[in-house]
């Protein structure tokens, strides 16, 4: 079950939506879900788990996720940074491209 997204108005709630949904869906340890976690090392996630999780955050928080987004996020801070600033609550982050940007914002009116 996909945890509510009442009360979500940062990134760090936004983060801790994410670990739960994580732990709830793909049965893995909580321990496992620190914020420089590797999504497919640490966490134990195959790439049809971590697109699994994209497909529920971009439903549940009406954001698309741009062809490349897996070769921009690599950790779960980054994953939850990218969705908070696609979302409008958070600035652009650091690590993603100034390519990957564009097209984030060219489908993501919240983070123009």
């Amino acid at each position: 079950m996909v945890p509510p997204i009442d009360g979500i108005s940062n990134w760090m709630h936004l983060f801790r939506w994410i670990v739960k949904l994580i732990r709830d869906e793909h049965g893995v340890d909580e321990a496992q879900l620190v914020r420089g976690a590797v999504l497919e090392g640490d966490c134990g996630l195959q790439i049809e788990d971590i697109e699994a999780v994209l497909g529920v955050i971009a439903t549940s928080f009406a954001v698309n996720f741009p062809p490349g987004a897996l070769d921009e996020v690599v950790k779960l801070d980054e994953l939850c940074m990218l969705t908070a600033w696609l979302k409008g609550l958070y600035k652009r982050p650091e690590f993603i491209s100034d390519s990957f940007a564009a097209l984030c914002q060219a489908r993501n009116p919240a983070c123009g």
